[in-house]
């Protein structure tokens, strides 16, 4: 067995499941790392303490790993959401979005702006289709706009963004600020080409809640105030006791207190074992489960509305039966898990999704047949 295939022997989800854009049931490697630094903090001896310390450094350069990035560009977070708010409270001018973002990104921006006293302001675009592509980001430019931030992958149309492309249309003098929940570890993308990356591994990476990160390179510093600028973000060594210390030259500027080493170690546990497999790997079983899903789909006749071209998919798939809830709800009934939303059914499988799951999803449909067509 090589590599890829150790790798997707790994998941061990119930069959049916097809729901990773929601949540990833988390891998061995990280249910070991979690059970093995709580074992660690359950002694209260100094060199367990001093061990599960050392996760956050791992996480970092585990990321940066999979980032093509140096470790001290990164920084570890509760959430990708929190690595927003680091990202857009430090902004000023105006900041294109899509109004038809994932909330993370419109209701964080928003939050931003309104506490920011006039500094910075919302563009807000409706792209058809929820897609964001250059030629969407170019009607909104002027030159009061500073930066765009955009999902890498969207997570109604499944839509996946061309980074190069909108790195190219809005130049080098705007900042691009992605949150690439959706594709980070799935999807073999150049990030250099954006400013600021977020991400959090309880989807794809499969580290469970608690992991998120963000990449800020040198521009992105430059240009972004560390607003929510913590204890641990400065330029002191130790604890800044008695002092009002600059903030620290690195992304550490960008945190806010010390992370959580169980999920630290979660985060390290994950990042370590895909960049050992391959991203690209990866990405290619995980295309080849999404080109079974689609050949399902148009056998049972069901519309497909997300994009069909690998270069502009990653992990989901949208489907429009006729009667979405009810197709939802016999699925359900099958056990197999999915999303049901908006009139729509979205099924995200991953690289180790087994057959045996792609047969169920296949009979459900057939004893759902009634509620596929029109």
């Amino acid at each position: 067995m090589g590599a890829i295939d150790d790798y997707t022997a790994t998941f061990r989800e119930d069959p049916g499941y097809l729901n990773w854009a929601a949540f990833g049931p988390m891998s061995p490697a990280a249910r070991t790392a979690l059970a093995d630094d709580a074992d660690l903090l359950a002694t209260g001896r100094a060199e367990g303490i001093a061990a599960t310390a050392g996760r956050t450094a791992e996480a970092q350069a585990a990321v940066a790993g999979l980032l093509g990035s140096a470790p001290d560009e990164v920084t570890v977070h509760p959430s990708s959401t929190h690595a927003l708010q680091q990202a857009l409270a430090g902004l000023d001018g105006a900041v294109v979005a899509s109004a038809a973002e994932f909330p993370s990104v419109t209701i964080t921006l928003e939050r931003a702006a309104a506490a920011s006293g006039g500094r910075l302001a919302p563009r807000w675009i409706a792209p058809a289709g929820t897609r964001v592509t250059a030629a969407a980001v170019a009607e909104a430019l002027n030159p009061a706009v500073t930066a765009l931030v955009v999902s890498h992958v969207d997570f109604r149309s499944g839509y996946r963004a061309d980074l190069a492309a909108l790195r190219e249309v809005l130049g080098e003098d705007r900042l691009l600020i992605v949150d690439a929940v959706q594709s980070f570890g799935v999807v073999d993308e150049d990030w250099a080409v954006a400013d600021v990356v977020v991400g959090h591994g309880y989807k794809w990476l499969r580290a469970g809640r608690g992991t998120g990160f963000a990449r800020f390179t040198d521009r992105a510093r430059e240009r972004i105030r560390p607003v929510l600028s913590g204890r641990i973000a400065t330029a002191a060594a130790g604890l800044p006791t008695d002092a009002l210390p600059d903030p620290a030259l690195s992304a550490q500027a960008y945190a806010v207190s010390a992370p959580d080493p169980l999920a630290a170690g979660r985060l390290a546990a994950a990042a370590t074992e895909i960049q050992d497999v391959g991203v690209g790997a990866i990405a290619g079983r995980l295309s080849r489960n999404v080109d079974a899903l689609l050949d399902i789909a148009d056998r049972h006749g069901i519309e497909v509305v997300s994009s069909r071209a690998p270069a502009e998919r990653a992990g989901i798939v949208v489907l429009v039966p006729a009667d979405p809830q009810r197709v939802g709800d016999a699925l359900a009934a099958a056990g197999i898990q999915v999303t049901v939303r908006a009139g729509a059914v979205r099924v995200a499988p991953h690289a180790g999704t087994s057959a045996e799951t792609l047969g169920l999803f296949d009979a459900a449909l057939a004893d759902a047949r009634e509620f596929t067509r029109p």
